[in-house]
């Protein structure tokens, strides 16, 4: 398959996954910071990451190590291109900060090198060549940042594989996303999860995921609000997050639908009425103050676009 230019830019956005009721099946983008990444055709035939700039340190530029490498090392494999790629990342999604960092420079790099094909490949068949790169850096394959990242709006996975299923959101729901100041390694967060739950919670998780679909389909925002939590996940992470409960409290005190954590944490998410996003934001912001942290607040829509081309680095 041939290269039909040179060079492309893409931005991927952060996204929350799990939304509380969906572990590593649900996830939505959302308007936050993202990751920008430069794919260039290059003379040799291998993957180089040749710089990485922005607000993550420490990331490795070894290629199969890094998720953008990896997930690039997996789309030419598969397509058999002779061409290599040279790589820039700049990362706008802080390590370890429960939103989708690690998917978000796979899902760029692989949308960009796609854009430099002469014959490139439909969107979501972009998905395994980034859930590839997501494995490299995580120990894992989760698809529930991927899948909105690249494809944007509220997505389920099928465990059957295919294309994540778009979800609709009811009209005049707004996300909003507080990150405070610390950070939580998703790989041992994922490791220190207890695979032996009762089947009675599993049974609550499989029905409380069932009527979130519902009340989607349906618009039922009382049976949303009452379909919006994690009795699996959230118990066994939130007790590493300082001020977790009075967070989660200070949103449902000011009317959030739910409250939970994005992905492993520890970024706390609340779907709400967008006429009490900004109040709930400044809420949930003074409650991790109260436990000694800084944060950064995002509020955005639910059904945010996916993954895009960019002009330049700084088109955004």
């Amino acid at each position: 398959m041939d290269l039909k230019r040179d060079v492309a830019v893409a931005y991927a956005p952060a996204a929350v996954g799990n939304v509380a009721v969906g572990f590593d099946l649900l996830g939505h983008a959302i308007d936050a910071p993202g990751d920008i990444v430069t794919v260039r055709h290059a003379s040799h035939d291998q993957v180089l990451i040749e710089e990485i700039t922005g607000i993550a340190n420490g990331l490795p530029t070894i290629a199969t190590e890094n998720s953008a490498g990896a997930a690039l090392i997996a789309l030419r494999e598969h397509l058999g291109l002779a061409a290599g790629f040279s790589v820039k990342i700049n990362k706008g999604i802080p390590l370890g900060s429960g939103m989708g960092g690690s998917g978000a420079s796979a899902v760029a790099a692989v949308f960009a090198a796609n854009a430099l094909l002469d014959k490139p490949l439909a969107t979501e068949d972009l998905l395994p060549f980034a859930l590839a790169g997501e494995a490299a850096a995580t120990g894992a394959a989760p698809i529930d940042n991927v899948a909105p990242q690249l494809l944007g709006g509220l997505r389920l996975a099928h465990p059957d594989g295919g294309t994540p299923i778009a979800l609709p959101v009811p009209p005049g729901l707004q996300c909003v996303l507080v990150y405070p100041d610390c950070s939580i390694e998703t790989r041992q967060s994922r490791a220190g999860l207890d695979e032996n739950i009762a089947l009675a919670k599993v049974t609550e998780q499989a029905g409380l995921l069932a009527a979130f679909v519902s009340a989607c389909h349906s618009g039922d925002i009382d049976l949303l609000s009452r379909s919006l939590r994690d009795v699996l996940i959230e118990p066994q992470r939130s007790s590493g997050i300082p001020g977790f409960a009075d967070v989660r409290q200070a949103a449902m005190k000011n009317l959030a639908l739910g409250c939970s954590l994005s992905g492993s944490g520890p970024a706390v998410f609340a779907w709400c009425r967008r006429s009490d996003a900004k109040t709930i934001a400044a809420a949930m912001r003074s409650a991790f103050e109260r436990s000694g942290l800084a944060s950064s607040a995002y509020i955005s829509a639910i059904d945010a676009p996916g993954v895009r081309l960019m002009d330049n680095e700084n088109s955004l």
